[in-house]
């Protein structure tokens, strides 16, 4: 069966940085592929046009540049967050505020973001908030595990829809919809 919008596609791969020399990213094998319903926006749209129409069995192998993947790092994408934003009663809250640490934020408009904190000064932590992987040129390499046709379920779960009524539901719709 070939890949196709709404079939379940699982896949492993190995993830490096520029070429099939670089540095390894992310590596997923058959004990934990990835696992997905193509077509339905949860992946890069480049990654998916690159493995359309492949079937069970296929191997890919293929490179995204920055541009079409994450894009470049965006230096307005890297700001200075008063420090106060990490302080309970006046102290610095280093479990969370420390060089390195991906910090889960929310921007004005209350949507979720995530930051790398860079650097930390008496007055602001300077913040990365460019995607981790912007920048990269991405290799890929990897083999299609199994292609099947996705369950109503899994369709109506991916659209957070009940299968038995189609209602918007917050969770498990599985003791029926109201």
């Amino acid at each position: 069966m070939k890949i196709e919008n709404n079939r379940m596609v699982s896949l492993i791969y190995e993830l490096r940085e520029n070429d099939s020399k670089g540095r390894i990213i992310e590596a997923l094998d058959e004990i934990r592929p990835l696992t997905f319903i193509y077509g339905t926006g949860r992946l890069l749209p480049v990654f998916e046009s690159n493995i359309s129409l492949l079937k069970a069995g296929d191997i890919f192998r293929f490179t995204l540049n920055s541009e079409t993947a994450y894009g470049d790092k965006r230096e307005e994408m890297i700001i200075n967050v008063p420090v106060a934003v990490f302080e309970n009663d006046g102290k610095i809250n280093e479990d969370i505020c420390r060089v390195g640490n991906e910090v889960p934020m929310t921007d004005s408009d209350g949507n979720p973001l995530t930051g790398i904190i860079n650097e930390i000064t008496e007055t602001y932590v300077r913040m990365d908030f460019n995607h981790p992987m912007a920048g990269l040129d991405l290799f890929f390499s990897g083999k299609i595990v199994e292609v099947r046709e996705a369950t109503e379920h899994e369709l109506a779960a991916r659209m957070n829809l009940c299968s038995g009524c189609g209602s918007k539901v917050h969770s498990d719709c599985s003791g029926g919809c109201s």
